[in-house]
């Protein structure tokens, strides 16, 4: 996958259909970070190909082997067009994401390390955990950096963060991979109440 890189124009949409993608924006002084995990289905880059001479805002990385849907900008504005209905369904996906920004945005605010990394696990589980006998598989490679970056945490507290939820029981280790031991405790955790 030639992966769009942050400043470069934005003339394609892309859709990731297999694997997973990591998007990671840097700073000024040259340090990358980790925002989002794509994972099958989501889109990505299409804000910045729906406006004129905006560049990509950061990067994707893929994590592995990927496959990924890419459709010129023109080309999928004539499909809205002709399809009023996918347009509608754009809308739905581009909703949910900036509702997840927000979401993002309040967790960095107000919510503890616990919560925000058990929050992200919980959904990086469902969306894409593998069944095991102990529990649903990650089955992509996360650092623990780019779990810090992720939930907005500091290197050192979320290591301590996921020993905390380790010696908990909620999550366990498969080789380099994370495993969810229990979701409902995961979960339950995400959802407590400040």
């Amino acid at each position: 996958m030639a992966a769009p890189k942050e400043g470069d124009p934005a003339e394609c949409f892309h859709v990731l259909v297999s694997g997973a993608v990591k998007c990671v924006k840097s700073s000024a002084e040259g340090r990358e970070a980790v925002l989002k995990v794509l994972l099958p289905g989501d889109l990505f880059c299409c804000e910045a190909a729906v406006f004129d001479g905006t560049p990509h805002p950061g990067c994707a990385q893929p994590m592995g082997p990927v496959t990924v849907l890419k459709i010129p900008k023109q080309t999928y504005f004539k499909l809205l067009r002709e399809h009023p209905e996918s347009a509608l369904e754009i809308i739905k996906y581009l909703g949910h994401r900036l509702n997840e920004a927000q979401e993002t945005a309040k967790a960095f605010a107000l919510e503890g390390a616990d919560r925000r990394i058990a929050s992200l696990l919980a959904k990086l589980a469902e969306r894409m955990g593998k069944e095991m006998h102990n529990g649903l598989l990650l089955d992509i490679r996360l650092t623990r950096q780019d779990l810090a970056d992720m939930t907005g945490l500091a290197l050192e507290t979320a290591i301590r963060t996921i020993s905390k939820l380790t010696r908990k029981g909620l999550l366990g280790k498969s080789g380099r991979s994370l495993v969810i031991k229990d979701l409902k405790g995961l979960k339950a955790l995400a959802d407590t109440t400040l």
